[in-house]
């Protein structure tokens, strides 16, 4: 089996791609690529993110690889990360930038008026650390996982679908969707590299995972 990381210059592509290994030992093949024709092959697709969106999707389109990734979307076991997973919606707030549109929906900033705790205390964007997450719906890359364990968040922005697709949610200060599921795809905003066990759990059910929910 080989599983395709989606290398457009814009991700944490090195710890991604290690985690995968780590978790996949010898039942899969990782492989980071620039090549479309080497993602269409794939058996399953990693598509990860970082930094701002406006660029991830000026390098997506620039390097050739939008219409594989829009391609690997139907067909095969999808994970998009942070800005991977944004990056499927329709529009984003960053950059007013248009998305792929596998998703619908947007992705919007956190609204200054809203970041205040419950003390009343002024919440920082981007929101980074640690945070809890929380079961919406069942789905396989959640198994073995408790339910408000906690993942390494770093985004100043966050997906608002208008599609019953959520399966977790996390809450800065108020509650939004942290990770989207349909069909063959999962998408989820935090970062399951860096989140220790529970990150590595969430990746090897992907390894695994036949692409149906």
């Amino acid at each position: 089996m080989k599983i395709a990381v989606v290398d457009y210059g814009m991700g944490n592509l090195r710890s991604v791609t290690k985690a995968l290994e780590h978790v996949a030992g010898n039942s899969a093949e990782i492989v980071l690529t620039a090549d479309p024709s080497v993602v269409a092959a794939a058996d399953k697709v990693v598509f990860p993110g970082q930094g701002a969106m406006p660029d991830c999707m000026k390098e997506l389109t620039e390097r050739g690889l939008k219409q594989a990734v829009l391609d690997a979307t139907h067909n095969k076991p999808f994970l998009g990360i942070c800005v991977g997973a944004q990056l499927l919606f329709e529009h984003s707030e960053e950059g007013n930038t248009a998305g792929l549109g596998v998703f619908k929906g947007k992705v919007v900033r956190f609204p200054k008026d809203k970041m205040f705790d419950a003390q009343g205390q002024k919440l920082k964007v981007p929101h980074m650390g640690w945070n809890e997450m929380f079961k919406v719906h069942d789905h396989p890359l959640w198994a073995g996982i408790n339910d408000a364990e906690r993942f390494y968040f770093v985004h100043s922005y966050h997906f608002q679908p208008t599609e019953n697709i959520a399966v977790l949610e996390s809450s800065y200060p108020y509650r939004f969707a942290a990770a989207v599921a349909r069909d063959n795809i999962f998408a989820i905003q935090c970062h399951p590299e860096k989140s220790h066990h529970a990150g590595l759990s969430l990746l090897k059910n992907f390894v695994n995972w036949d692409g149906c929910i």
